[in-house]
């Protein structure tokens, strides 16, 4: 066995962060053993001037770490599970889906108001379509401005920009350290997280057991569970950064409930629903909440929110840096 385990992760504070946490936890469990982190960039992490949804959404912060891997340059690789593909290269699985944090976003506010106190026309920044629909849907008056970069940056923008306030994940701000900027903890009846929000995953080669067998005690059975339904969802739906979807499992009294959301990109349009039933069924549940979705009209959201998409990547998108309701503008 290798006495010598490197840990791949991107080089942002937060990723490192997550990675030095497995890295600790492997390290506790196999003293005998050195483990090495390797941080490297991905194509998201260099492209910080254009919205993700115009760059593609296919392993923008996992390809490289994921090719690393598949060459045996390094042995693991730590990601964010929301910035995982729901298809995974050949060759390449899951390993472990480490405990969750709480998935729920967080308003940062400038002025100490919650969502529902900013006053009319307040400018919100995020990077997320998923929020922006959801928080438009809530308050179609809000002005939602874009914001890239890591969170340290994002921060850092709400003065730059003169912004109202800041919609971020909370998971990301604990794991920094930075509980005391939260104003609010938003409601999953205001807005569902992204797929895997909050969970560390550990990728693999598939034909690697030493590996596997060494990080199993990292693999949390109810954040395989919900996970893996609500990637099913999202895969079933074909979303991606484009398009607005929301999802959260929870397990509660050893049942797997699984919340869904599709909205439009300004926000007027909405469906959502949940399913329940046995974890063991992770995978069917997170498929057939998908197809209670499009039956409610999901699907013709999506093909409207792709329509939309295909008429900014032709030229029709404004670049003011801004989404409010009829602005034309998208952003991931």
């Amino acid at each position: 066995m290798k006495q010598e385990i490197i840990i791949g992760t991107r080089d942002s504070q937060l990723a490192m962060w997550q990675a030095r946490w497995v890295l600790e936890q492997l390290q506790t469990l196999y003293p005998q053993k050195k483990f090495v982190l390797r941080g490297m960039k991905t194509r998201g992490d260099h492209i910080l001037d254009v919205a993700l949804a115009k760059i593609g959404d296919k392993g923008l912060f996992t390809k490289e770490l994921e090719v690393a891997l598949a060459a045996h340059e390094i042995d693991l690789a730590v990601h964010s599970m929301k910035d995982l593909p729901t298809q995974l290269p050949e060759g390449l699985i899951i390993g472990a889906f480490c405990p969750r944090e709480h998935p729920g976003d967080v308003l940062i506010s400038r002025s100490g108001l919650t969502l529902e106190k900013l006053p009319a026309g307040a400018r919100i920044g995020t990077s997320s379509l998923r929020r922006t629909a959801q928080l438009l849907h809530y308050r179609p008056d809000f002005n939602i401005t874009t914001i890239r970069g890591n969170l340290t940056t994002r921060l850092r923008k709400l003065e730059e920009l003169n912004l109202d306030a800041l919609i971020l994940a909370y998971a990301g701000i604990h794991r920094l350290g930075q509980d005391v900027r939260i104003t609010q903890h938003i409601s999953f009846d205001i807005c569902l997280p992204a797929v895997g929000q909050g969970a560390i995953g550990i990728e693999i080669r598939a034909d690697d057991p030493e590996i596997q067998q060494l990080i199993r005690p990292l693999d949390d059975p109810h954040s395989r569970a919900t996970i893996t339904a609500e990637r099913a969802l999202m895969r079933k739906l074909e979303g991606g950064c484009q398009v607005p979807i929301g999802a959260l499992g929870r397990i509660k009294n050893n049942q797997l409930l699984l919340e869904g959301v599709v909205a439009s990109l300004d926000g007027r349009q909405l469906v959502r629903d949940r399913i329940s039933g046995p974890p063991e069924r992770a995978e069917q549940l997170g498929e057939e909440l998908a197809g209670k979705l499009i039956k409610l009209g999901a699907g013709e959201i999506l093909k409207t929110a792709r329509r939309e998409f295909d008429l900014d990547e032709k030229g029709n998108c404004l670049s003011g840096g801004s989404r409010s309701r009829g602005s034309g503008t998208d952003y991931c």
